[in-house]
Order: C-alpha cells, then sequence, then structure tokens
C-alpha cells in the first residue's frame, strides 16, 4: 500500500501539468487554423470588394449620372438591411472588437464577433463598395479576423480571452493591407489595452500565419506599390511639421465631427438616430453627388487616386477635401465599412495640396507625409501609421520623417479631439452601466 501514495502524489503533480501542455496545445492549433482562415478569408474580400467597386467605377464611366440615383437607394438599403438583421455590423469593426474585448466571455461579446455579424458585415461592405460608399475593407476585416478567432476557439473548446479577440483583429490588418509588422503595431496601440507576454506570442503568431497564407496566394505585392527617392533634410524640416500640423488638426477634426454627429455622446447623435433611413439618405445623396461631380473619384477606397500621388504624378487639388466630406458622410451614415482606406486617401490629397511647396521630384515623399499626419489625426495611433506607410509603399528609408510627422500629427490631432476615434465608438457597444461609466 505505500507505493500508492508516492503514485497518487505524482499523479496528483504531472496531470495537471499534462493537461495544461493539452491545453497550450489545442490553442496553438486553433490559433494557428484560425489565422489560416483569416488569411484566405480576407483574400477573397479584397477580392470581391476590388471587383464590387470597379463595377461601379465601369457603369459611372459609362453612365455618368448613376452615383445620382444608385448610391442614395444603396445607402438606405444597406442601412435598412443593417438596422434589421445585423445591427452589430455597422459602422467600422474596429470599436466592436474594442468592446468586445472588455468582456470577451459574455453573450454580447459574442453577438458582436459572431459569425453571422462576420458575414453580414462582409456581404454589406461589398454592397457599400458597390453603391459608391466611401469605405475601406480594412476595418471589417478586424471584426471578421476576431470573430474567425472566436469561432474557431469556441469550436475547439478553447477559452476565448481578450488575446484571442486582439489576434484575430491584428491578423486582420496583416491580411487587409499585407504588412505583418502594421498587424502587430496595431494590436498594440488600438486593441491591446494591457498587454502581456502570452497575449504578444498569440498575436505575433497569428499575424505572421494570416500574412502569410495571404501573401501565398495573392503574392508578395506591396499594397500601393513600391516609391523610391529621398528628402534632403532642409525639406524634412518644413516638411515633416507643416503636414504633421496640417495633417494632425484635419484628421482631429474628422474624429471630432464623426463624434458630434454619430458618437455615444455626440450633440447631433440622437437626433441622426431617430430617424436612420433619412439620416442615410441624406448622406446617400452627398456622397453620389460628390461621385457624380468626381467622376467616381471618391467613391470606394481611393486607392488608385492615392497610388498615383505617390507616384509623383499630377492630381486634382479638390481630391483631399472631397474625400473628407465622402468618408465623413459614409460613416456617419452608419452602414458598415472602414475608414482606414479613405483616410489613408483623403491624407495624400492633402498632402497633394503640400507638394506645390516643395520641387516636383519630392512630390511623392510630400504625399506620404501628408498621409502620415492626417492618418494619425484620425485614428491617434502614430506606430501603427509609419509602419504602414512603410510596408505598403516599401519605403522604409523613410521611417525617421514618418516618425516625426506622425508624432506631431498625433499631438496636433488630441488638440482637436481629445478622444480617441475607435475608442469613444467602442462605448456604443457596450452595456449601458459600463458606458456611462467609461463616459
Amino acid at each position: 500500500m505505500q507505493i500508492f501514495g508516492p503514485l497518487a502524489r505524482w499523479l496528483g503533480k504531472k496531470v495537471p501539468d499534462d493537461l495544461a501542455r493539452v491545453d497550450d496545445w489545442t490553442r496553438r492549433v486553433a490559433t494557428m487554423v484560425s489565422a489560416v482562415l483569416i488569411g484566405l478569408v480576407a483574400l477573397v474580400f479584397a477580392t470581391v470588394g476590388d471587383g464590387a467597386q470597379d463595377l461601379f467605377l465601369d457603369l459611372t464611366a459609362e453612365y455618368g449620372w448613376l452615383p445620382l440615383v444608385l448610391t442614395p437607394v444603396m445607402f438606405v438599403l444597406i442601412a435598412l438591411l443593417t438596422r434589421k438583421l445585423a445591427p452589430e455590423a455597422r459602422g467600422s469593426g474596429i470599436p466592436q472588437v474594442i468592446a468586445a474585448g472588455r468582456h470577451p466571455d459574455s453573450e454580447q461579446t459574442l453577438k458582436l464577433v459572431s459569425l453571422r455579424a462576420a458575414l453580414a458585415k462582409m456581404v454589406l461592405t461589398v454592397m457599400s463598395l458597390f453603391g459608391g460608399a466611401s469605405v475601406g475593407r480594412e476595418g471589417p476585416t478586424v471584426q471578421l479576423g476576431a470573430a474567425l478567432m472566436v469561432a474557431v476557439h469556441r469550436a475547439l473548446r478553447v477559452k476565448v480571452s481578450a488575446g484571442v479577440l486582439i489576434a484575430g483583429g491584428a491578423a486582420g490588418v496583416a491580411a487587409a493591407f499585407n504588412t505583418p509588422l502594421a498587424g502587430i503595431a496595431f494590436a498594440i496601440e488600438e486593441l491591446a489595452v494591457a498587454y502581456e507576454q502570452r497575449v504578444a506570442v498569440l498575436v505575433m503568431g497569428a499575424v505572421m500565419i494570416a500574412g502569410l497564407t495571404a501573401q501565398g496566394l495573392a503574392g508578395n505585392y506591396v499594397y500601393f506599390g513600391e516609391i523610391e527617392g529621398s528628402l534632403p533634410v532642409t525639406s524634412i524640416l518644413i516638411a515633416a511639421p507643416l503636414a504633421g500640423l496640417v495633417g494632425g488638426i484635419l484628421g482631429g477634426l474628422f474624429s471630432r465631427l464623426m463624434l458630434a454627429l454619430r458618437g455615444p455622446d455626440g450633440r447631433w447623435t440622437s437626433l441622426l438616430g431617430q430617424r436612420p433611413l433619412v439620416t442615410a439618405l441624406v448622406c446617400g445623396i452627398i456622397v453620389g453627388v460628390l461621385g457624380f461631380l468626381t467622376a467616381g473619384q471618391v467613391s470606394g477606397t481611393g486607392y488608385e487616386a492615392t497610388q498615383a500621388l505617390l507616384a509623383g504624378e499630377e492630381g486634382d487639388l479638390w481630391f483631399g477635401p472631397a474625400k473628407f466630406v465622402a468618408a465623413l458622410a459614409t460613416s456617419v451614415s452608419g452602414i458598415p465599412g472602414g475608414i482606414f482606406a479613405p483616410s489613408l486617401a483623403a491624407g495624400s490629397g492633402f498632402g497633394h495640396l503640400l507638394t506645390v511647396l516643395f520641387p516636383s521630384d519630392q512630390a511623392g515623399l510630400i504625399v506620404l507625409m501628408g498621409m502620415a499626419g492626417y492618418f494619425t489625426g484620425v485614428v491617434r495611433a502614430p506606430l501603427t501609421t509609419v509602419i504602414i506607410l512603410s510596408e505598403t509603399t516599401g519605403m522604409s528609408g523613410a521611417i525617421v520623417p514618418l516618425f516625426a510627422t506622425a508624432l506631431i500629427g498625433d499631438w496636433a490631432g488630441s488638440t482637436v479631439c481629445k478622444e480617441r476615434l475607435y475608442h469613444a465608438l467602442a462605448k456604443d457597444f457596450l452595456p449601458k452601466d459600463e458606458a456611462k461609466a467609461a463616459a
């Protein structure tokens, strides 16, 4: 009988360790499977979304009046479908993931990052792109990534933690932009409030696997195409503060107007929320008129116009302001769609306005710095901004001036809008008592 005492003590010590190892391996398998799925689905989403936007532009080229009719109708239809079928899918998608991270195991969280909400997000965002809305697919891919990560973890009976949501959202950014480092930076700056070592490993693993999956199928492409050149120190000393201040102030203005019109504590939120379909119609008319006047240039992501400006090509001086208004009206309408790509596009337009002060061979890099200042002013995440821009343009040599611009833009944006946009919008998806406490 004496042998049973040591045996029991050995089992009592070893079994929990073995079970812990099994749990760790199950978690790793869940993360790997989720990340591969995120990469695949993000690529499908990108292909279908780009096809929808191209179809809208082709139709607009043939029928110039089309945005005046199609865009308002689509805004109302999408707003109606969102309201009736999937209210969790409205807006960007990033605030939903931030809110879900507060209570990762609650019923409300499961709704925000459910497969139903993710599927609705995809379909409705594609419809938005076909309708000429000024939206991107990066924010929706964040919610989609978190939903896939949660679904796989639940299927394998692995506990869903805040780290799971962070990893899914970060993998979505990496797969959408083909920028693994930006996914990690985004997780640190936007999604994670407390960042632990285990979460860091989970995020990096998910980001790299999702990025490699998308890259393996789509190729090792650079999102905006590689730009070349460099700026002399004299130009940097002028351009960095100028682009940071101008871009940051305008980006902060976008966030402040967005929160005033649609934020949980906004001055006009209640009024616009009382008649959501009328709001969507008015916003659709605004975007439709801008699409008509610009031949569709401000519709969709603004990718082509941004790519041309980064290449140093001549552009229209009205592009930045027009894209600003189109993106704001689309966001205020409440229809699903992200603001990442439209903000980068608007920033390129504002950067283009600054190129008249510099030699023509520096135009592309000045546009890039304008994007850094404006985008940071909107999202208030300077590290993410710099890494996204360096990875999407292959311009690692511009990191120092981009950092200077982004830091100035972050300060300038904070003076105009004290709250960080995504975190303020996340209050809409929190329980009412918690939202009041966070206010």
